[in-house]
């Protein structure tokens, strides 16, 4: 049960602002609040937040996350851009909810 990151990008009509390595994730995470993400985020999974400033990489790259998916059309701040380049995060912007993204990792994890 796995989902390579183009995958992922066409499975939540995403944007990948992005594209730094081409790994799988294996589950998903939703959550805000960063020191609470960095102790329960499992190891490559794709993170879902609507979080957009430069802490995420660092918390991302802490929790080696598959890659990190800005929802609900937030846009990612340059410097988190940088910080992701600089760092080798994908990331992803979404018009999804959260709740929409996750949902539809779960039914494409459980297909398989």
């Amino acid at each position: 049960m796995k989902i390579t990151i183009n995958e992922l990008v066409d499975l939540i009509t995403g944007v990948a602002v992005v594209s730094a390595q081409n790994c799988v994730a294996e589950s998903g995470y939703c959550g805000d609040f960063l020191s609470f993400v960095i102790s329960k985020v499992p190891d490559q999974a794709v993170w879902f937040t609507v979080m957009n400033n430069a802490n995420v990489a660092a918390v991302a790259k802490l929790g080696e996350v598959a890659a990190v998916v800005i929802c609900d059309g937030v846009r990612a701040d340059e410097r988190l851009i940088q910080c992701c380049k600089n760092e080798e995060i994908n990331l992803i912007e979404t018009k999804l909810s959260s709740f929409e993204c996750a949902f539809r990792l779960g039914n494409f994890l459980q297909a398989q």
